[in-house]
């Protein structure tokens, strides 16, 4: 079967997206995972733009990454400026990325009225650009941007840019719907035209939502020739936002057989990627989005639920099992359990019926109350040994007390917290300092344990997150806290829930606490797969 490439963009495209950002530890975390499934690439980033994409460079080297090649972003040399002299090039090779996107005007019309250029002289820059870096022993994918308005305008000029790219030495061209104002009809053309005109060439496709027609338009340029596609988790984008890769993949994968795309399996575990980017970024989940939304699968109706409970193609497209999601009848209540299946892939649960219905009626429990754990993996490992019986609390907590300080009429405010634990039968009463009240919590409580368990000394929390519920959650719980957690060789994620965000952070950071230690004891693979 024809191999169709998954290129992720979400760390730099998606990131345009209003109220979309990624620490430098999100970005190493989702760049494992898109690796774990079999994406193809993924885009770390921009090394010229900012210091935390410079960063990411240096530091992704440290992942044993199996399959996903990792690219860096950057565009052609600037106009006048010689390719062996352009900072953009020069730190686009200093990233160590052995894959490069450049992006270069595909448009006679972007060339001339924003580049302020010579038709000429932009061809250069494609040209030239691509060669210095084909020279240095990069991949060159060449991003042609605005490539279909070009096309309607001045299709010569546009088969012009394209052949410049890939005669200095394109691996790759990817035709840009930069506007995402295309329709499927003129995608396909303008694909199949491209396709027909460089037969040696692979050709790809990347789509703008702005009608929404981003995934329309990229199943339309697969139609029509395109072997890659580019898009990010969940359409995050800037305006409209990108091509949905889940929704991309789903149907490359089950609604247009003959293609292959990620790792056998990886098509199950969508919906758990859909969810675990969603809180990265501490933003809703987007119920109804198609294959992983929490009401795709969802019946309501009593004429539905009649129907899918004898036949369930009668009302579902596809088996939701396939893209990991769950069938729901909302009016039995059987909701809760949305994400279960993509979970506990990753844990060895025995096959015990009434220790799965156990750990079923407790997540249903829990995520009714307002925990999500797609991105808390260590507190659900917690709870699967809790409900197996095989959990072995390290400590018991006894009290703690927090006091946040105004000092100086708001010109120093302090945190101060009392942590009174029970370790082997004795009391430990430790006090400490924190730049606000989780910080000194955390901080006392180390001071608690760090007498009969070193091993802390090596634990360093790297994020934290707090969202207020939502007002759907059955029980209305207060706040959701996210807490990420690292070790020398690992990365963790804690969730607690409470009304009060003191005590939600508490239960994430003993969550936390907790998993390190039973981790070093037993030595098994970290949740996140780093």
């Amino acid at each position: 079967m024809p191999r169709i490439e998954i290129y992720d963009t979400t760390l730099r495209d998606g990131a345009q997206g209003e109220g979309v950002s990624f620490s430098l530890q999100d970005k190493l975390a989702l760049t494992a995972r898109l690796d774990t499934l079999g994406f193809d690439y993924v885009e770390g980033g921009y090394p010229a733009s900012n210091e935390k994409d410079a960063q990411y460079f240096q530091q992704v080297g440290g992942l044993v990454l199996q399959h996903v090649k990792v690219c860096a972003f950057g565009m052609t040399r600037r106009k006048g400026v010689r390719a062996d002299d352009d900072q953009g090039l020069q730190a686009l090779l200093a990233s160590g990325a052995k894959t490069i996107t450049i992006v270069g005007k595909a448009s006679r019309f972007q060339a001339v009225e924003v580049l302020r250029t010579s038709p000429k002289e932009n061809l250069a820059m494609i040209a030239e650009s691509v060669a210095r870096l084909v020279g240095a022993g990069r991949e060159v994918l060449f991003d042609a941007e605005h490539f279909f308005d070009g096309w309607k305008q001045d299709a010569e000029y546009v088969l012009s840019a394209l052949a410049a790219a890939a005669g200095a030495g394109a691996r790759l061209l990817v035709l840009c719907d930069t506007n995402g104002g295309s329709m499927p009809d003129e995608i396909a053309a303008s694909t199949r035209a491209v396709v027909e005109s460089q037969p040696d060439l692979p050709v790809g496709i990347h789509c703008h939502n702005d009608c929404d027609l981003a995934v329309a338009n990229s199943l339309a340029a697969v139609q029509a020739g395109a072997c890659h596609v580019q898009g990010t988790i969940n359409g995050f984008g800037e305006r409209c936002g990108n091509a949905d890769l889940i929704s991309v993949i789903a149907n490359l994968a089950l609604k247009q057989p003959g293609y292959e795309v990620l790792r056998p399996g990886g098509v199950e575990h969508l919906t758990e990627l859909s969810r675990f980017v969603y809180e990265t970024v501490n933003m809703s989940f987007r119920t109804h989005q198609p294959f992983v939304g929490r009401s795709a699968f969802a019946h309501k109706g009593g004429m539905h639920v009649s129907g899918v409970s004898r036949i369930t193609t009668s009302y579902e497209h596809v088996d939701p099992q396939r893209v990991g999601n769950e069938r729901r009848v909302l009016v039995s209540e059987l909701s809760g359990r949305s994400n279960l299946r993509a979970l506990t892939g990753r844990h060895k649960i025995p096959q015990d019926p009434k220790l799965v219905d156990l750990l079923l009626a407790k997540v249903a429990s829990m995520e009714n109350s307002g925990y999500q754990f797609e991105a808390a993996d260590a507190s659900f490992d917690l709870l699967v040994r809790k409900c197996a019986g095989t959990f072995r609390p390290h400590f018991e907590t006894l009290h703690y007390d927090v006091t946040v300080d105004n000092k100086a009429g708001g010109e120093s405010v302090t945190a101060e917290a009392i942590v009174k634990i029970r370790i082997d039968g004795k009391t430990q009463f430790e006090a400490a300092e924190g730049h606000g009240p989780v910080d000194a919590l955390n901080a006392a409580l180390r001071k608690a344990l760090n007498g009969k368990f070193p091993n802390l000394n090596r634990l360093h929390l790297v994020d934290y997150k707090v969202r207020v519920i939502n007002s759907e959650a059955a029980t209305a719980a207060g706040v959701r806290v996210l807490i990420q957690s690292q070790d020398e060789d690992d990365v963790w994620g804690t969730v607690g829930v409470d009304e009060n965000i003191i005590e939600a952070s508490w239960i994430a950071l003993i969550d936390s606490f907790e998993y390190k230690l039973h981790k070093d004891e037993t030595r098994s693979p970290s949740p996140s797969g780093t």
